[in-house]
């Protein structure tokens, strides 16, 4: 598995690896020469970004292919043995996901697998699921049929109302969100929809039942917008994507979106995606004016920093949470404001936990 504590990564890196995986093939060959002049360690931290990014096949098959322009064979094998040990890696966790969503469907259990597919080809570093099951009856299923324990459960967590299980054999977490989504579980309603609004799709013979287009954009713009304030390289291209299929549909995603107090947050990922796109391929993504005018700021503010692409959090995006906080207690939603007002205090105590301890473990 990749380390989860990788030291920072340069912006070049981060550059090569965006041109990996979002220019177009036809404007790839010039960087044939800078690949090869990288060292060893040069190109295992290009393969631990990947690995944080959720886009090893996807880089790496890009490398292999302008490896193979140049006749470079040895590092033709390098990438070969680097995309053979992560499809690996998704195989045997994609059988397992399998068996889980079957098990929940003989019980006469809902279950979404929400973010991990959106990945494919690549695949994240947990699953990640969504059910409106009552956490009980989830948890006693786990634990019966996976022989599952429960992970520590940070004040987030509990919070968000989301468990991690460990699984015997299983080297990734499992991740179940249960009747509730947000940072806080502050969404009820967009949480509830999920399980209805959700599409089975095929990912190599076996058949998941996954968000809808809107419902994948959203879950990405609460995790990216109101959680971590950062993006991994796989939101860019999985987003953009979704975009450009022309699948996606806005009246229905700006409803919805307007509904969970996060239409400007909505709107301002999709632009920010748009924004890192453009600087790679020249050509921003066909979105709607009205996401465009509806956006809170743009692409110019994100920065590569600590292997991601960060977002400041002041004034940024402490906008789009005060922008939430109003809406739903314009609405009346009083438990869901309560929760969203423990955000600014959770987050203070997870930075002092971070500075005296170095990690806000059991807090965030």
């Amino acid at each position: 598995m990749p380390n989860s504590h990788l030291p920072d990564t340069s912006a070049d890196t981060m550059d090569i690896l965006s041109r990996l995986v979002l220019s177009p093939v036809a404007g790839l060959s010039p960087l044939i020469s800078r690949l090869q002049q990288m060292s060893t360690a040069q190109f295992d931290e290009l393969v631990s970004l990947a690995h944080s990014n959720h886009v090893v096949i996807r880089g790496m098959e890009a490398y292999r292919s302008l490896m193979l322009q140049a006749n470079d064979r040895e590092q033709v094998r390098c990438a070969d043995n680097v995309i053979a040990a992560e499809r690996a890696r998704i195989a045997h966790a994609a059988t397992y996901l399998q068996a889980i969503c079957t098990v929940f469907a003989n019980a006469g259990l809902d279950v979404t697998v929400i973010k991990t597919l959106d990945h494919w080809p690549d695949f994240g570093s947990d699953m990640d699921l969504y059910t409106n099951a009552a956490p009980d009856l989830v948890v006693a299923l786990m634990q019966r049929q996976f022989d599952a324990t429960i992970a520590s459960r940070s004040w987030g967590d509990r919070l968000a109302g989301k468990w991690n299980f460990e699984i015997p054999g299983l080297p990734e977490a499992v991740e179940i969100h249960m009747c509730r989504l947000g940072q806080t579980g502050e969404h009820l309603t967009l949480a509830e929809n999920i399980p209805a609004r959700s599409r089975a799709l095929e990912f190599e013979g076996k058949v998941f039942r996954v968000p809808s287009p809107s419902d994948r954009i959203m879950i990405s713009t609460l995790q990216r917008m109101y959680r971590h304030f950062y993006f991994r390289l796989c939101d860019i291209v999985d987003s953009s994507g979704l975009v450009a299929s022309g699948i996606l549909d806005y009246e229905d995603l700006r409803r919805s979106a307007q509904q969970s107090g996060i239409w400007e947050g909505v709107a301002t990922y999709l632009v920010l995606v748009s924004d890192y796109v453009w600087k790679y391929t020249g050509s921003h993504l066909l979105l709607p004016e009205f996401v465009r005018d509806a956006a809170r700021f743009d692409g110019k503010v994100m920065y590569c920093g600590k292997n991601f692409l960060r977002v400041p959090i002041m004034p940024q995006s402490a906008e789009l949470y005060r922008l939430q906080l109003l809406d739903t207690f314009r609405k009346g939603e009083i438990s869901s404001g309560a929760r969203l007002g423990l955000l600014p205090w959770l987050a203070t105590a997870a930075a002092i936990g971070h500075k005296i301890t170095g990690s806000d473990k059991g807090i965030w």
